[in-house]
């Protein structure tokens, strides 16, 4: 289920001062709103944790927090390199028309004319426009995600994308 799905929002990146406070690198737009998707689902290799009520606030040109429970720099230490995961539910509704990376994810791609062409593996911004990857077995087709000239449609019901894309190129 989509709303169950975790989401990458950032990372740990260091440690600040000696209060046990961290510095991010924040994925989300603008950076600071990570601080709105709560709890937060820290991953390393050697732990995992749930954090609720982490706040922070820009120091310099990068973002620091705190988390709650950890006290001093060595308990913060131990997070370097965390992923900063939420659960999708916690993200606000998308606008009409307009869609999260990991919904479209996983999502299969049929021409207008219904020859399948694959599955979104992932997404990338480019300077001009998202593109999607579409893998098929062996085959990756890269297509422009606009919608109009190239995206017909989005069904989430029937788990698909339709697009107006040569399944020979």
């Amino acid at each position: 289920m989509i709303e169950d799905r975790l989401i990458l929002l950032g990372r740990i990146v260091g440690l600040y001062g000696v209060q046990g406070w961290v510095r991010l690198e924040s994925w989300t737009e603008p950076r600071m709103q990570i601080f709105s998707y709560q709890p937060w689902l820290l991953k390393t290799a050697s732990a995992e944790r749930e954090f609720r009520g982490s706040h922070g606030r820009e120091q310099g040109k990068g973002i620091v927090a705190q988390l709650p429970g950890v006290a001093d720099r060595d308990e913060a230490a131990a997070w370097i390199g965390a992923e900063i995961r939420v659960r999708r539910s916690v993200l606000p509704r998308p606008n009409k028309d307009e869609y999260y990376w990991v919904d479209l994810e996983g999502l299969a791609v049929v021409t207008v004319d219904g020859a399948g062409l694959g599955t979104v593996s992932h997404l990338i911004a480019t300077g001009a426009n998202d593109v999607l990857f579409v893998v098929d077995g062996e085959k990756e087709r890269l297509i422009p995600f606009v919608t109009g000239p190239f995206v017909k449609e989005v069904d989430f019901e029937a788990r698909r994308i339709v697009v107006d894309w040569d399944p020979e190129f």
